[in-house]
């Protein structure tokens, strides 16, 4: 990676961008495709369904049980209420494409 491209990030308008000069769709095209992707990806999240793209991970949603924790200030004892986490895992060919890139 060169020094350039530590700490950017990548936004949902370049990604509009890359669709944009990759496929040749119009800029407003470009943005209704990238929206609705990730749109039927959030909805497919809250759903509960995990969200699987080939060759990059899967987006999973958790569910996490109530807890007994402690507050940090005062010590007292205190429930954590359960929720739901949405993790990332990513596959093993984009594991493998990172460390393959980061050791040219």
């Amino acid at each position: 990676m060169s020094e350039d491209a530590k700490g950017k990030t990548v936004t949902k308008l370049n990604l509009v961008e890359s669709v944009y000069e990759r496929i040749g769709f119009s800029k407003k095209e470009a943005g209704e495709l990238v929206e609705a992707v990730f749109s039927e990806m959030k909805a497919k999240l809250i759903e509960g369904e995990k969200v699987k793209i080939s060759g990059f991970g899967n987006f999973i949603v958790n569910e996490k049980s109530p807890r007994k924790g402690r507050n940090p200030q005062t010590g007292e004892q205190i429930t954590i209420s359960g929720r739901r986490v949405l993790t990332f895992k990513a596959s093993q060919l984009l594991k493998e494409r990172i460390n393959q890139d980061g050791n040219d």
